[in-house]
């Protein structure tokens, strides 16, 4: 009786961790999603954005803007990011990209750790790296699992998930216009 109730028990919290690996999303999912993203030729030119970062507990702690200057040589990409905050510091990040076989594309940056990794599918892009976050004097690694999704030829949506030690810690949203030539 006692094994039976431990099995029970055991089932119990391992049901609902089970499910939530069901639930998260698929890139493959949006396979067929128009319009078809192309990075190169979407993160080409000048582009705008507006963001926030909410803390786990869905408050607006943070506000920014950003202003993107992008361009593509051949399979290799310069996204230079100038971030102003809404406490009016600013922040620069110059990612430099590789487009990959299969949709698939590479990036570093002076603030992430290592290697940026991410895949393209449809309308959506899918974007894994480890941002050396400077908070009160401190640097913590914190892990982002990023998601873009192009709406149409000028508007992408993104939403990014941070956590440490896999608890998240938060979620930034940005939406990007792209400027008219």
């Amino acid at each position: 009786m006692q094994r039976r109730l431990l099995l029970l028990s055991a089932a119990a919290v391992a049901a609902p961790v089970a499910l939530s690996g069901c639930a998260g999303q698929n890139l493959v999912d949006y396979a067929a999603e128009k319009p078809v993203l192309d990075l190169a030729q979407y993160f080409n030119g000048v582009i705008d954005a507006h963001g926030m970062f909410q803390d786990r507990s869905g408050k607006v702690v943070k506000r920014f803007t950003v202003v993107m200057h992008c361009q593509w040589t051949g399979n290799q990409g310069v996204l230079d990011e100038a971030f102003t905050y809404s406490d009016g510091s600013t922040e620069r990040r110059i990612w430099r990209l590789t487009r990959e076989a299969d949709g698939r594309y590479t990036g570093t940056a002076g603030d992430v750790i290592g290697q940026a990794v991410g895949q393209v599918r449809g309308n959506a892009f899918r974007w894994n790296y480890t941002l050396a976050l400077p908070v009160d004097g401190t640097v913590y690694h914190v892990d982002l699992d990023d998601w873009m999704y192009l709406m149409d030829e000028r508007v992408m949506l993104n939403r990014a998930t941070m956590s440490k030690f896999g608890v998240r810690l938060g979620e930034i949203t940005l939406s990007f216009t792209k400027r008219l030539p």
